[in-house]
């Protein structure tokens, strides 16, 4: 190679991207990962165990993270968030959920990444206007309530309901497994407004926490992600205003399909972000442990487990970041975005696995990977469980 040629390829070398950057990302995406790693090793990662036993977050802890600038990621700036594309709001999926308790993240994603996307997408100026602002500051937390103890994955088979009259709407019913539901002030609630319609019935309504009718009731015995309160909520003639109607009367059903497909690409996020932390941990582990005349590391087992799980691992992790550059570009994605979604979620549940086999009995006890192995559980199920995400895809292919 002549002189000017390794001058030039050595000025490209200074020039170039960090190891961790990818082609999606510009230099803003990686400054935001950095800070927001900061923001879990130095606010959260500490109390992170008090939380896990608890059973709660904070509200405290929701103030400050919208303070840092967390939770308006794709709100308008009018109503104080930054408009940002996809892009950032994966970076927040998947660096909270390097948080050593994912109920944490989970919190976090439920109000600004499932909640408020119904808001930003669907609401009026006049009901931007009156919750985005403090919901953007983490000063109000928001719920999802779509989920009943009949209706999981079916959505259309949801029994609550929202009956009009000359107050505005009277809703009837209850709701199970709703995060965030000890810490919300506003509830976004799905109901059927034409029970004679099917999934074509069903209507959106902003239900305010101190509604009268409505309450709350706290659901404990959680297998993980112990740190996101979770609580079932019974409408007993609750009367809501017309103007808490948001979107289209009898689009709700098609409300919640188009935002699933951005929750269903932060849960892949998610399970990247939390799959990376356990794996780091259990190579840092395996370098240690005692083994023989050497350590866990220098057995050929380890090491072929450990470069299988990272190959998967980067695998889910590609397939998710294409499905972010489509979504923003405005591509159809639904099928992709399913693939991701079941594609991170077995993947993620395999390697944790992996890593607490490698732990051996100080896995099994309560630990980092011991409690990443509990928490990663659900994101076979929560989102679209994996087997209507493999309907999904076979739908999208004709089949």
């Amino acid at each position: 190679m002549s002189a000017t040629a390794t001058s030039s390829a050595s000025a490209s070398m200074k020039n170039a991207p960090p190891a961790s950057a990818h082609f999606l990302f510009e230099p803003e995406h990686d400054a935001f990962r950095a800070e927001v790693r900061r923001f879990v090793e130095n606010e959260l990662d500490p109390y992170s165990d008090d939380w896990d036993q608890a059973g709660r977050i904070p509200r405290s802890v929701f103030a400050r993270a919208g303070a840092a600038g967390l939770f308006g990621l794709s709100v308008p700036k009018a109503y104080g968030g930054i408009d940002a594309d996809c892009r950032t709001s994966l970076v927040m999926a998947e660096e909270t959920s390097r948080c050593r308790s994912r109920g944490v993240a989970m919190g976090f994603g439920a109000h600004a990444g499932i909640a408020m996307p119904h808001l930003v997408r669907f609401g009026t100026d006049e009901q931007k206007q009156r919750y985005l602002p403090d919901l953007v500051s983490g000063v109000w937390i928001a719920a999802l309530a779509v989920t009943e103890p009949l209706a999981g994955s079916n959505v259309a088979g949801m029994m609550t309901s929202a009956t009009r009259n000359d107050r505005g709407w009277l809703l009837n019913g209850e709701k199970m497994y709703i995060t965030n539901s000890l810490n919300a002030d506003l509830f976004f609630v799905a109901a059927k407004s034409d029970p004679t319609a099917g999934h074509r019935g069903i209507s959106m309504f902003l239900v305010e926490r101190k509604t009268p009718g409505f309450q709350v009731e706290e659901l404990r015995g959680k297998l993980g992600r112990r740190a996101s309160d979770t609580g079932h909520l019974t409408f007993t003639n609750c009367q809501i205003p017309a103007d808490r109607l948001l979107g289209a009367e009898n689009q709700g059903f098609y409300q919640i399909m188009q935002c699933f497909e951005n929750e269903r690409l932060m849960i892949a996020g998610g399970c990247i972000g939390a799959t990376d932390m356990v794996l780091e941990e259990t190579q840092r582990y395996v370098k240690q442990r005692v083994m023989g005349a050497g350590t866990l590391s220098d057995m050929q087992v380890t090491k072929q487990r450990l470069g299988k799980n990272a190959m998967e691992l980067e695998a889910a992790r590609q397939l998710m970041y294409h499905c972010a550059w489509r979504v923003m570009r405005g591509i159809p994605s639904l099928k992709e975005v399913a693939m991701a979604k079941a594609l991170a979620s077995e993947t993620a549940f395999r390697v944790i696995d992996d890593c607490l086999q490698l732990h051996g009995g100080s896995g099994y006890f309560d630990s980092v990977v011991e409690r990443a192995f509990r928490d990663i559980r659900l994101d076979r199920i929560g989102g679209g469980a994996t087997e209507v995400m493999y309907e999904i895809i076979a739908k999208q292919m004709g089949l």
